[in-house]
């Protein structure tokens, strides 16, 4: 078996983090391992499944004699260095937003087009965590009879927006039950036992750039730009894993039953779904699982050939890091 040359970029962040463990639990036939980080945590040392690794700093010259190399930073940071990468030889699977709508750039969930990886020109893009999740279970019922709407609300944990949000929730959590005073310097609004409608920035049209990104990422993954998509992402106090509460319509009906049977038959896809107490997944149940989990299935008694589910992922994994390994999986598969 070919071994390759892995680089993170970004490696000291949750996202980075995580690749680290994925590439591990996956058995990603790793050569050697470069974590690169900024100068700040340049010199930090991790102990990792793959021994013990130092954090360089980042520089181009990194890139040379990397096979792959997982960008976990910003869009602006990607946007900039990224062509220097496949430029060195590698292929790049970027975490961000900034190549996700270049048409020259494939968006990929391998367990719904992974044919588009095969396209690539050196960049390969990462879904948002939220679209990821809600693609893996929609696309079963989607090719079985295709779907026209999309209705969307989402519960979106913490972490989502990095470890800062994390310590944040966990200082106010104790402030309030303390009764002392809230800080807010990573969200809106108080976050403990609180849920703020707003992630990201608001857009000329009223939705967040979130909101958008659900919306214009699925056209693209799906390859459907016709179906109607409307999306409300809300911030939740859940430290892990984030909700999503999705209607659809079909052009034509798909009972409960059927759609329970088309999901539990699909990989990545974990079917929870009993009509009892306790008979549904949760993100508490799903951190740190790599499927994604669906549950709540039932027809929607609003209109005609509809739908509802409540589907959980753990948008560290599945809605990142595992996504991202994924692809990479798809491409040595394809040697």
């Amino acid at each position: 078996m070919t071994n390759y040359n892995v680089a993170i970029i970004g490696a000291t962040g949750a996202v980075g983090q995580e690749l680290i463990r994925i590439l591990h639990l996956r058995n990603f036939p790793v050569k050697n391992l470069t974590l690169l980080a900024s100068s700040r945590s340049a010199g930090k040392t991790f102990e990792t499944e793959f021994g013990s690794l130092v954090v360089e700093e980042f520089s181009v010259d990194k890139f040379e004699g990397q096979d792959f190399v997982f960008f976990a930073t910003s869009g602006s940071h990607s946007k900039e260095f990224a062509p220097a990468a496949v430029k060195a030889g590698a292929v790049v699977i970027d975490n961000s937003s900034a190549f996700r709508l270049d048409e020259k750039v494939p968006l990929v969930v391998p367990e719904v087009n992974p044919e588009a990886a095969k396209s690539h020109n050196g960049i390969i893009a990462n879904p948002n965590c939220s679209t990821i999740q809600m693609v893996v279970a929609l696309n079963p019922i989607h090719q079985y009879s295709k779907i026209t709407r999309i209705v969307v609300s989402t519960y979106q944990a913490v972490s989502g927006a990095g470890q800062q949000a994390i310590s944040e929730l966990e200082t106010q959590l104790s402030s309030v039950l303390a009764k002392e005073p809230i800080k807010i310097e990573n969200f809106t609004k108080q976050i403990a036992f609180n849920v703020i409608p707003h992630i990201d920035v608001f857009q000329e049209n009223g939705y967040t750039r979130e909101e958008m990104k659900m919306v214009e990422e699925t056209w693209k993954i799906m390859d459907s730009p016709q179906i109607r998509i409307a999306a409300n992402c809300v911030r939740v106090p859940v430290i892990r894993a984030h909700s999503e509460a999705i209607n659809i319509e079909t052009e034509d009906a798909v009972s409960a039953e059927k759609a329970r049977e088309l999901l539990a038959a699909s990989n990545g896809i974990q079917v929870i779904d009993e009509r009892k107490d306790g008979g549904y997944p949760t993100p508490v149940e799903v951190s740190e699982q790599m499927d994604t989990y669906v549950g709540r299935i039932r027809e929607d008694i609003s209109c005609d050939n509809g739908l509802a589910l409540w589907v959980v992922a753990d948008q560290l994994w599945k809605g990142a890091a595992l996504n991202a390994v994924q692809i990479a999986e798809l491409l040595i598969e394809s040697e």
